[in-house]
């Protein structure tokens, strides 16, 4: 897909660049490509939803999700009311390989190992809780 002269108009007041800062962004390849995957990036929603969950000081549950659109944005409005900054933190580095496999053209729902926890060990091992959280993609319903 080509990127229009209308997406660089919109990417360059999106982001607040110069006249000078869109041209170094557009001069790198890697960003033409990056934006001519935007719109299946931004169809989809990003999941990761807690498995396992003990001893955890902000109360997460098994069952709790936390919402993010394809870009990587943290939807508040469908999240738990507290979320601890550490289970996360934790979440970026899943979230972050999900868009380069959309990048790439692989189905971001095949990573093979979709699971992951807070750093915090649990109690049996000298930290307090622990969460497991399973990242999955899914299109959006908000359309």
């Amino acid at each position: 897909m080509k990127v229009t002269s209308e997406t660089w108009d919109m990417i360059q007041e999106h982001l607040g660049y110069s006249d000078e800062e869109i041209k170094i962004f557009k001069d790198l390849p890697r960003n033409t490509e990056v934006m001519a995957k935007a719109p299946e990036l931004l169809s989809k929603t990003i999941t990761c939803t807690v498995v396992e969950s003990h001893g955890c000081n902000s109360r997460h549950q098994v069952g709790d999700t936390f919402y993010f659109d394809g870009g990587g944005n943290l939807l508040t409005k469908l999240n738990p009311k507290r979320i601890c900054v550490h289970a996360l933190a934790t979440m970026s580095p899943l979230i972050f390989t999900v868009n380069e496999l959309i990048y790439a053209g692989v189905d971001p729902n095949d990573i093979r190992f979709n699971r992951f926890g807070c750093f915090d060990v649990g109690v049996k091992c000298g930290g307090w809780g622990r969460i497991v959280v399973e990242v999955k993609v899914t299109d959006r319903t908000d359309k």
